[in-house]
């Protein structure tokens, strides 16, 4: 299970590089769309809630156990809708989100694995 803080830091990793490139570029319209800051600031947020979750479940706190496993479910969907829908979000945005879904997707598997649900 410790690898899944270690999953969940790379997606909090590149979130938090997502916000601090929109701030770098935030004068940049094409690039930094209103999309982008609402969408990035809730992935980062989000992304931020996922670690305590995942380091409070690898502790043994079954209720986070819980709350990691929606939490990483909704956001896994999420990433993935916005990384495939074209023209909604720059190009850039698109890839980090796609990133994002990586990171995410092996925590996603090995926590609803019959034997981490059962422990």
């Amino acid at each position: 299970m410790r690898n899944i803080i270690w999953q969940v830091s790379g997606y909090v990793a590149v979130s938090l590089v997502t916000v601090g490139v929109m701030v770098a570029f935030r004068h940049d319209t094409a690039m930094v769309t209103p999309g982008v800051w609402i969408r990035g600031s809730i992935v980062a947020a989000a992304s931020l809630l996922t670690l305590l979750f995942a380091v409070r479940a690898v502790r043994g706190d079954r209720k986070m156990l819980l709350r990691l496993r929606l939490v990483t479910a909704i956001m896994l969907v999420a990433l993935v809708v916005i990384a495939s829908l074209p023209g909604a979000f720059p190009v850039w945005f698109r890839l980090e989100q796609a990133l994002c879904a990586l990171f995410l997707l092996p925590v996603a598997v090995q926590i609803n694995r019959r034997s981490v649900t059962q422990a």
